[in-house]
């Protein structure tokens, strides 16, 4: 770690030394007889606030909080220095840890709730949304219980927020998506698995309409998503790398076209279950290497030469799909891989296509004559 300047590791080394005692029996005050543990507590003011918050980069969150609460000098540099918090390792509370802690931290960027079991209610998100209006990314995977409420409170509260994950929370439905995108504009992240009511065409193209810097989205198992979404999508987002259809039955080559054709920056897209994809869609993603080169592209190079074109391709299960496609698509972008150890053209399910080889296995075959010659 690079220290900063006018700080060095010894300082840093004996504070943190120090912060463990202070951490260790939390509860004592200076009127405990000026001592914790053995040690006087004369100077336990004497850290400087930028070096206190550099030091709780190395604890964990619990510790943080639990910090916070040794004075009323360190609550306050780390409630208005702290942007980043985690609640996972909440079991039991996190609801009313959410409801007492959103208020005092309200310089957080990053806050990630996500879940093992179901506590968060809508007041709790209200309550986010009234008080941390710099957050940027939000984690709520799992929160069966939050209500359109959430998301219409963080719309509001919210609007910078570029990264928002909701995987798995099936209540929202797609007029809280579509309003959240409408004040949510700069949203560059979001995951919508699962979420069966909020992930429809309808909030898709409400997505398109307003997140015009979203770059991943995934809406695996969201099987009311069709066509006509995905194709808004394509043509309304335009960043697109990474996109997860995994399990969406609905859709069919005209969602894989589109793709190709409108965002020339996909790097990662999953069909895992398309089984409405044929070889169209695979000879489609082939020809956009074409048309994003302006040329043909050389099939046969070696490793070194791969650059950023497609590099995760999941068709498992696709099972239209025939070889002669699938190599195409292989052909087109060398960072798909079908070697063992580097595994990014998953075909898992598709028996039919054993034979497709990535560009590094042939080239492995055609190396010794190269050199050779």
């Amino acid at each position: 770690m690079a220290m900063q300047e006018g700080l060095r590791s010894e300082d840093l080394d004996s504070c943190f030394k120090k912060l463990m005692v202070f951490g260790a029996a939390l509860g004592a005050s200076p009127g405990d007889g000026g001592k914790l543990g053995g040690e006087m507590m004369a100077d336990w003011k004497d850290i400087p606030m930028e070096l206190l918050l550099r030091i709780l980069t190395l604890v964990d969150d619990k510790t943080v909080i639990r910090v916070s609460g040794v004075c009323s000098g360190w609550r306050e540099a780390i409630c208005l220095g702290l942007t980043r918090l985690c609640l996972s390792w909440c079991k039991n509370n996190m609801n009313e840890v959410v409801l007492t802690l959103a208020p005092k931290f309200t310089r957080l960027q990053t806050l990630i709730l996500r879940q093992d079991k179901p506590q968060l209610e809508d007041n709790a998100i209200e309550t986010v949304a009234s008080f941390c209006h710099d957050l940027r990314e939000l984690d709520l995977s799992k929160s069966f219980k939050l209500t359109d409420r959430s998301l219409y409170a963080l719309a509001h509260g919210c609007p910078n927020l570029t990264k928002l994950n909701i995987s798995g929370c099936t209540a929202f439905s797609d007029d809280a998506v579509a309003y959240l995108t409408s004040f949510c504009k700069k949203l560059k992240s979001l995951n919508l698995c699962g979420c069966v009511r909020a992930a429809t065409d309808r909030a898709l193209q409400a997505i398109a309409y307003n997140c015009r810097e979203l770059q991943t989205l995934n809406l695996g198992w969201c099987e009311n998503v069709s066509d006509s979404g995905v194709t808004s999508l394509a043509y309304g987002c335009p960043n697109l790398r990474a996109l997860d259809l995994c399990g969406c039955v609905l859709i069919t080559d005209e969602s894989v076209i589109a793709l190709a054709n409108r965002c020339p920056h996909l790097r990662s897209l999953g069909l895992y279950y398309c089984q409405n994809i044929t070889d169209r869609a695979m000879y489609s993603l082939a020809q956009s290497r074409v048309r994003n080169k302006h040329g043909v592209w050389q099939s046969i190079k070696p490793p070194r030469y791969e650059d950023d074109g497609l590099m995760n391709l999941n068709i498992s299960q696709c099972t239209a799909l025939t070889p002669p496609a699938v190599q195409a698509v292989c052909d087109s972008f060398p960072s798909l891989h079908t070697c063992p150890g580097r595994h990014s053209l998953i075909i898992s399910g598709c028996l039919n296509l054993t034979s497709v080889h990535c560009a590094c296995a042939i080239y492995s075959h055609r190396a010794p004559s190269t050199i050779a010659h």
